[in-house]
């Protein structure tokens, strides 16, 4: 059966028309008219998500195959692949986190093709109160490769990017290590000293996680690592644009200075897409989920205790506060993050699986989904 899509491009408002057939792109090409107001471009890729629904990726679970509803919820909001991220915690808890990832996606075949990768986040991190963030301080540590490299083995490779600070010694030889095993190094959660952070990029470390996030309250106004991290040109940058984390001036700053290199990540935590109410959090403890999305302390509106976005939310957030156009948006959650992994990745590529979304800008409201395609296949949603 054949699927035809008909809109225009995410990434220049030309007027395509997209055939899909036994889950892939047959062919692509331009029409003269399409119907107003529709577009279509790629799946949206989510590096780093730490649960929804929910479910937790952090969490042990007695029946591994629950984890995949984490991938069905998210395929409904355009995220036709992720990442689950493991955050700071004992080694074996790790181990043990990694290996159930692998397990489901062994299991569960739908999860396994929206699964591309593992972000692991810490426990190379600072252990300094507010760059920690809510990362457990008891197993914060300095790199260890052969630990790290016990954890790539375990995952059967699926490990493909790990948040770290430079701020310790060592770090810059197991960047090194981690460039030439295909691993992208991202800096974040640091209180690395200018010179660090040079020599973690000269190394190899490509990206900043969530930046202008996992900081101190306060910090010098210069030297300090968020003005090195936006000086290194060769440093790329997720934000997370929920409204909460960053101000918008935050955000228009950041994308004037990393301009194409800049990119959304949701890092949504287990109770996103979550009713509004108060909670009881495995990090964190006692929390308050707003009707607005925050997630904050119970009793303390002002500390935030993770992300409760998922990616399109974080789109439309930069449509509504005309922060970013359509294409730019879409892309800062598609292809700029994939092509991290994948440099020459082509959306509408000949024969490569047809992840796709079909949508209507919506003034003042965001993107509207018509269809969601994973592997030629339509999703279901609300």
């Amino acid at each position: 059966m054949e699927t035809r899509l008909i809109g225009k491009s995410f990434l220049d408002g030309k007027q395509l028309e997209i055939s899909v057939s036994e889950g892939k792109i047959k062919a692509v090409s331009f029409v003269e008219t399409s119907p107003e107001n529709l577009w279509i471009g790629p799946g949206f890729t989510d590096i780093q998500v730490n649960g929804y629904g929910g479910l937790d990726y952090n969490a042990i679970q007695s029946d591994v195959l629950a984890l995949g509803q984490i991938s069905r919820k998210l395929l409904s909001y355009g995220a036709t692949s992720h990442f689950p991220t493991i955050i700071t915690n004992s080694p074996e808890k790790t181990s043990a986190l990694i290996q159930q990832v692998v397990q489901l996606r062994k299991m569960d075949p739908l999860a396994a093709s929206c699964i591309s990768g593992i972000h692991i986040e810490g426990p190379f991190i600072s252990p300094e109160d507010g760059p920690r963030g809510a990362h457990f301080k008891e197993f914060v540590q300095g790199p260890d490769w052969d630990l790290f490299q016990k954890w790539i083995e375990e995952s059967e490779g699926l490990i493909r990017m790990i948040t770290l600070s430079p701020e310790w010694k060592g770090s810059t030889a197991f960047i090194e290590k981690c460039a030439e095993s295909g691993i992208l190094v991202s800096i974040g959660h640091t209180n690395a000293n200018h010179h660090q952070i040079i020599e973690a990029v000269k190394a190899g470390a490509r990206l900043s996680t969530h930046l202008g996030n996992g900081m101190h309250g306060v910090i010098p106004r210069h030297p300090n690592y968020l003005w090195s991290q936006l000086a290194a040109e060769n440093l790329s940058a997720t934000i997370i644009a929920d409204g909460f984390h960053l101000p918008a001036e935050i955000i228009q700053v950041f994308k004037k200075v990393k301009s194409e290199k800049l990119m959304l990540v949701s890092d949504s935590v287990a109770l996103a897409g979550m009713p509004p109410g108060n909670y009881e959090a495995a990090v964190g403890g006692k929390v308050t989920l707003t009707p607005e999305g925050k997630l904050h302390l119970f009793g303390n509106p002002n500390t935030l205790a993770g992300s409760a976005m998922n990616i399109l939310q974080g789109i439309n957030f930069l449509l509504r506060n005309n922060l970013a156009d359509l294409p730019e948006a879409w892309q800062m959650a598609s292809v700029r993050p994939l092509r991290l992994f994948k440099p020459t990745f082509d959306p509408f590529q000949i024969g490569q699986n047809a992840d796709l979304i079909l949508a209507k800008q919506q003034p003042d409201l965001g993107l509207k989904f018509l269809k969601v395609l994973k592997n030629g296949v339509e999703i279901p949603f609300d």
